[in-house]
């Protein structure tokens, strides 16, 4: 999550807003229960603290990391949108090296439009 246990307390405490804080908790609940839904967490994790299997390399990048690398970007939203659900290409990975998967598999069978949309938007903003 993008605060943690404790980041959320003391938001909360600071600010005085517990509706705010209740509902960016809420996104990320349902954010990372639509993400297991969905098998995103198959490839990708939240941070980059992890391995993939078996010791190697993750198969996809951590979102946090997808973040940091395409949350400037005014066009992200739309080509990372795409890439959810259509796939990418093997042979233009913006990846290549750090993560141990060629391409990622569509997913237009398991999420529509407005789903990745979201997700997407949440994916953006874990860099925050």
């Amino acid at each position: 999550m993008r605060l943690g246990k404790f980041g959320l307390v003391g938001l909360m405490v600071c600010t005085g807003s517990f509706a705010n804080a209740g509902q960016a908790e809420s996104q990320d609940v349902k954010m990372i229960n639509l993400a297991h839904q969905s098998g995103c967490v198959t490839c990708h994790a939240i941070s980059g603290a992890g391995k993939g299997p078996n010791g190697l390399k993750p198969i996809g990048p951590a979102w946090q990391d997808v973040a940091r690398k395409y949350g400037s970007d005014p066009d992200a939203k739309a080509a990372l949108v795409t890439t959810v659900l259509h796939g990418s290409s093997p042979y233009q990975s913006h990846w290549k090296g750090e993560v141990s998967g060629v391409a990622m598999p569509p997913n237009s069978v398991v999420l529509n439009e407005a789903q990745a949309n979201e997700l997407v938007d949440w994916i953006l903003h874990l860099a925050d």
